[in-house]
């Protein structure tokens, strides 16, 4: 079960020349507004709601949890069917329908998401 842990919080990528980070969260609400954040080999699909709300599933298990945007950084608490995943600050980069999340404030690991319209 810990490799869900590794999707979100670290699914380590290559880093890309073309990510533009996210600082502000309005247009990180605007970005992931009505969109569905995909990454299809794995079965995850999330959907991060404007007013706080984290929805979605993975492995075929239910995805749910809060958000906040802190100083630059969108942090999470979510829970993976039963498992509580630990709260983490990460960085939000943008790269056309591609968005990333990396933990640790941009120190971590990183996961990419398709952004899917609904």
């Amino acid at each position: 079960m810990r490799f869900w842990i590794a999707i979100w919080i670290g699914l380590a990528t290559p880093a890309a020349a073309d990510f533009v980070p996210i600082t502000d969260g309005t247009v990180f609400n605007e970005t992931v507004d009505q969109k569905r954040l995909r990454i299809g080999a794995l079965g995850l699909t999330l959907r991060v709601f404007p007013e706080g709300r984290i929805e979605g599933a993975a492995l075929g298990r239910d995805v749910f949890g809060d958000w906040t945007w802190q100083d630059g950084y969108f942090c999470r608490d979510m829970i993976w069917g039963e498992r509580p995943i630990d709260y983490n600050c990460q960085l939000v980069e943008l790269d056309g329908n591609r968005i990333r999340f990396t933990s640790d404030r941009g120190q971590g690991m990183s996961a990419v998401f398709m952004l899917r319209n609904d």
